[in-house]
């Protein structure tokens, strides 16, 4: 296995390894048809195995403090996306893009890193085993179908009828609003000190 740069070219297979990674979580339906570009610097790395596009991470970083990260304790380096690719999971190719993502992020200047995700038990396991502490969260609501919708959601104009809905809440009644929707996900954030 080669852990490098990514390059324009592993595009068509980033984001391959991406969608069939994130199949299985409770991102199943966050689907990238390209690879984003950042406007700040970013470390973004693949893992290739057998000339495929086994794992990826990509970090978009801060150059001023708070740009990007939410904590605001140094520079900031934001995980956007890390995934492996089923037929290559349970071989250490996560942490070992995390280990090369870390070293280079610690060459740069980079203080802490910043991890968001949803509450699959497997993926929030893996941040804290790897030195991540949850920090903070609030909820991703999925508002779909008539019940659901008529009950949260109005529009001014007529000829418009919501029919799904994304939500983030924040506030303290949390077992409330995941009591009341069919599709709520917790959304973590981690943060990783680095010396």
């Amino acid at each position: 296995m080669e852990i490098r740069r990514y390059e324009p070219k592993d595009e068509k297979g980033w984001v391959r390894c991406r969608v069939l990674a994130f199949l299985d979580t409770a991102y199943f339906d966050n689907v990238k048809r390209q690879k984003e570009t950042y406007e700040n610097p970013s470390i973004e790395l693949v893992a290739v195995v057998d000339g495929e596009i086994a794992g990826l991470l990509d970090m978009e970083y801060e150059v001023e403090v708070g740009t990007i990260c939410s904590r605001g304790n140094g520079i900031g380096g934001m995980i956007w996306h890390i995934a492996v690719h089923p037929d290559y999971q349970r071989r250490g190719i996560g942490i070992q893009l995390l280990y090369e993502a870390e070293k280079l992020a610690q060459e740069v200047g980079i203080h802490y890193l910043e991890a968001w995700t949803r509450d699959d038990e497997w993926v929030n396991n893996w941040y804290e085993k790897n030195g991540f502490k949850n920090i903070k969260s609030y909820l991703h609501v999925f508002i779909d179908g008539r019940p659901e919708v008529d009950g949260s959601i109005a529009t001014e104009m007529d000829d418009i009828h919501i029919v799904q809905a994304f939500a983030h809440y924040v506030g303290d009644e949390k077992e409330k609003v995941k009591n009341s929707y069919k599709r709520v996900h917790e959304c973590i954030c981690y943060d990783k000190q680095l010396n």
